[in-house]
């Protein structure tokens, strides 16, 4: 065979592979624009339940109006699509992961195939749990935060003079407040995929629980980094953005070790396990 034939008989199967990829991915686009068809025609519900923060913590100091207004004319779509995306992107999560799946699976072990889908199926659980902590417990603490640089006004004896004080009143922005409510929603989400990004790399290898712990210090800089990014400048959010990744940071690092654990007692097992040559001789 000539070495023009040998390279068209190895790019075959290259040719296949990408032609499968782009049917997953057309797929995974399919069902993405299928879930933000459904939810834009049900965008006011879900916004009414990513207000309820809000209108939670405004109802908390007498506050009985938690309207948003439209600072611009075209504002009011730019909410609806931007709920549909995300809405379309919760829906159509698990049709992505199982193309995903289904793409890299035939290219893996038995073994490597059992590893792998707890991770495939902890992932989004993990991140449905940090959004329901976004959700639940650190925006309504954001927002009361955020209101208390609320003052009333008055006018001194009914008229208005030098003791006059001006108000200070919320009427936010029905596309910021989105936005903000998105992005606690989105950020401690992904915070929330650390153990399984750490436990995964632990299982090949990349990573140790012995050096997950020697670099704790620079781990406490990057999340410090990390907290003042993806959260608004306030201390609250911050600070307990910073105490839930570190906490997870700790929880990997212990999984990490397990893993550790199981490998070895396997490799003892089948007597492959080599012992560490490195560790200092008994004096003698």
């Amino acid at each position: 065979m000539s070495p023009v034939d040998e390279i068209e008989d190895s790019s075959a199967p290259l040719i296949e592979h990408l032609a499968e990829l782009r049917t997953r991915l057309i797929r995974s686009v399919l069902a993405f624009v299928a879930g933000m068809i459904v939810c834009f025609t049900v965008w006011n519900p879900i916004f009414d339940f990513l207000t309820r923060p809000l209108c939670t913590a405004m109802a908390a100091r007498g506050q009985e109006d938690c309207g948003l207004i439209l600072i611009a004319l075209q504002e009011g779509f730019f909410v609806a699509v931007s709920i549909s995306m995300l809405g379309g992107l919760a829906l159509s999560f698990p049709v992505i992961s199982y193309q995903m799946w289904r793409f890299v699976a035939p290219g893996l072990y038995k073994s490597e195939k059992g590893a792998f889908l707890p991770f495939m199926l902890a992932s989004p659980f993990m991140f449905f749990l940090g959004a329901s902590f976004a959700y639940y417990i650190v925006t309504p603490l954001a927002f009361d935060f955020f209101l208390g640089f609320q003052q009333p006004g008055s006018l001194a004896n009914g008229v208005e003079n030098d003791t006059a004080v001006a108000g200070i009143a919320f009427q936010g922005s029905a596309q910021a407040y989105l936005t903000l409510t998105i992005k606690f929603i989105v950020a401690f989400g992904l915070c929330f995929q650390l153990p399984v990004l750490l436990t995964l790399m632990g299982k090949a290898g990349l990573v140790s629980a012995k050096g997950l712990g020697a670099v704790r210090k620079y781990a406490v800089v990057a999340i410090l980094l990390l907290a003042a990014v993806a959260t608004p400048p306030d201390v609250v959010s911050q600070v307990i953005l910073f105490t839930v990744v570190y906490g997870l940071y700790e929880i990997s690092i212990l999984l990490v070790a397990r893993v550790e654990r199981k490998r070895e007692a396997h490799l003892r097992a089948e007597g492959l396990w080599i012992e560490d040559e490195d560790e200092p001789e008994e004096p003698k």
